[in-house]
């Protein structure tokens, strides 16, 4: 999987494989699969700056996050295998939260099959209460950024 800055003007693209597994009875893309889809597209994106899981602990304070809201809208079906991809931003990035923006799309990004709205936010592994980002963090979160007039 790879991610793919210059095909959109905020955001980040990575292109997902969809598997015959992840079809339902009738041949099209389950419901449930859209969210794995973006769960795995956001950690491969944040994995490739350093934000991940290794050994069962976090490489950093920020990858110890949780989902806390999750939203979507289907428009079309994804019928069959093969590639599609997933154009994620961040709307804000709050002081322990960061809302998602997601769509889920052909692998050309002409067709948006769904859309939708994630919200994670940060916990300290101790406590599991909200905490802060770390500076790091809003660093690179601060790149999926939309500016709010496009």
């Amino acid at each position: 999987m790879t991610t793919v800055t210059e095909a959109v003007p905020y955001g980040d693209v990575v292109r997902m494989p969809v598997h015959f597994d992840d079809l339902d009875a009738m041949g099209v893309l389950h419901n449930a699969r859209y969210a794995v889809l973006m769960e795995r597209a956001v950690v491969l994106w944040w994995t490739e700056r350093g934000v991940s899981f290794s050994g069962g602990r976090p490489t950093t304070p920020d990858a110890f996050n949780v989902v806390r809201e999750y939203s979507i809208t289907f428009h079309r079906p994804v019928r069959g295998t093969g590639e599609i991809g997933v154009h994620f931003w961040l709307e804000s990035m709050g002081t322990t939260s960061a809302d998602y923006r997601f769509r889920v799309t052909s692998a050309d990004g002409a067709t948006v099959f769904a859309e939708g709205r994630r919200v994670n936010v940060r916990l300290d592994p101790a406590t599991m209460r909200p905490v802060p980002w770390t500076e790091h963090g809003r660093a690179i979160g601060a790149t999926l950024l939309r500016e709010r007039d496009q």
